[in-house]
């Protein structure tokens, strides 16, 4: 304001001293110097009333308003340009050398002067160039092992170990990203304001593995603070065989119902994808898991966490029934195998008749699997589907003793070839 109104000042007094002096303006003439201001005229305009941040930011952005009635979908792709980006101070169209800005004023012993340098003709283009870098929309590249669920998007990629606590540092400890979301938190006094939230899980593939949750304004700092609330609640889960679980399981938490089996080796991980990051984080490598309910990432996360808590080793099981336990392998030809035998074992009549013997209702505390029905194929309701059945009937498994007889005696022959050997032909008996 005050620049404003010195200059003001300036023209009014100009033209009354003048009309005070009337001799010709070409004459020698001696001015009062009170009569004139040696402040500058301030030309305020849009552009040079507002930072360059603003300005960006209008042509970038979009509204709130905007956003939510679907406007400005491709106004993310646009990048604010720096224009101070190649500029050197002291060096523009005309190339000069500055003492005291562009250059030392002294250099050794030699007092620098000001003088005009080469010009360089490629200067522009440069610029030119080095803006339009800075504008195209470059998109993450990353390579399919680093790839998340989705992408470049962080929901299943690595962030490596927890940051050490004190001299304790997390060796052989990955961290993987299961969530990241941006809330928003209406304020009173700050209005709308965004955070965001992270979920992830670690582990060192022994055993040992948690999960922690993160907020924060920034997404670097949520992903950090969840890594290192998850190596601060480290659990411990054993491995039946260095494998798998140690029997079936059911588990819940809100309204999210997980029912888990046990899997042979070579199986894999048949299951959602929040829980196989938790299984790889863990160690298990074999294991099917069916969800029921809702898909809330929270709820299953924290569900299968309670339901490996909850497990039991069979002599613990084997100790609660007071029976031993038995296990059949189709490997070991259905050939029972006692895995564990409680302290005391309980007679038939102390049995209660209604008491759940089956291990698979008792370890699911007697929850079922809701299982599709299944619908027969389109053939199969048709009347010549069933003239096809009678007529290959005598030979449905010819091809499947073929594969047998092969595989045990390296070629087709009789079950009894052994005790009744078969002639051999004439041109076998020639060779």
């Amino acid at each position: 304001m005050a620049s404003k109104l010195l200059a003001l000042r300036s023209v009014i007094i100009k033209p009354l001293s003048l009309a005070v002096n009337t001799r010709p303006q070409y004459q020698n003439t001696v001015y009062n110097l009170k009569n004139f201001s040696t402040t500058s005229v301030v030309s305020i305009t849009f552009f040079n009333k507002l930072p360059a941040e603003k300005l960006w930011k209008s042509v970038t952005s979009v509204s709130n308003a905007g956003a939510k009635k679907g406007r400005g979908k491709g106004a993310g792709r646009i990048r604010i340009r720096d224009l101070n980006r190649g500029q050197m101070i002291g060096v523009g169209k005309i190339n000069m050398l500055w003492p005291g800005l562009s250059a030392p004023v002294i250099r050794g012993r030699e007092l620098l002067k000001q003088q005009r340098l080469p010009d360089d003709p490629e200067r522009m283009e440069k610029l030119i160039k080095l803006r339009d870098s800075m504008t195209k929309f470059r998109r993450l590249k990353l390579s399919p092992i680093e790839r998340g669920w989705s992408g470049s998007r962080m929901p299943g990629r690595s962030i490596g170990p927890p940051d050490p606590v004190g001299d304790e540092e997390f060796t052989g400890f990955d961290t993987k990203v299961l969530q990241l979301r941006s809330l928003l938190i209406m304020k009173g006094s700050l209005g709308r304001t965004r955070n965001f939230q992270a979920m992830v899980v670690t582990g060192n593939g022994q055993g040992l593995a948690g999960f922690g949750i993160g907020k924060s304004k920034e997404v670097p700092a949520a992903l950090r603070k969840a890594k290192n609330r998850a190596g601060k609640k480290l659990m411990h889960f054993e491995i039946y065989d260095g494998h798998t679980i140690f029997h079936d399981f059911f588990t819940a938490f809100g309204k999210t119902k997980i029912y888990v089996q046990k899997k042979n080796k070579g199986y894999g991980l048949s299951c959602h994808r929040a829980i196989k990051e938790i299984c790889q984080a863990i160690g298990i490598k074999d294991l099917r898991a069916k969800l029921e309910g809702s898909n809330n990432l929270q709820h299953i996360v924290k569900a299968f966490f309670i339901g490996l808590l909850q497990q039991r080793t069979h002599q613990q099981l084997a100790e609660d029934k007071k029976l031993h336990l038995v296990e059949y392998k189709t490997e070991n030809e259905e050939y029972p195998t006692v895995v564990a035998s409680p302290s005391y074992v309980r007679t038939k009549e102390e049995i209660p008749k209604d008491e759940t013997l089956d291990f698979i209702q008792y370890v699911m505390n007697d929850r079922v699997i809701l299982k599709r029905k299944k619908f027969p194929r389109f053939y199969e309701t048709m009347p010549h589907y069933e003239i096809f059945l009678k007529k290959y009937e005598k030979y449905r498994n010819h091809e499947k003793i073929r594969l047998n007889l092969k595989t045990e005696y390296g070629e087709v022959k009789s079950f009894l070839n052994d005790k009744y050997p078969e002639p051999k032909e004439e041109k076998d008996k020639e060779t």
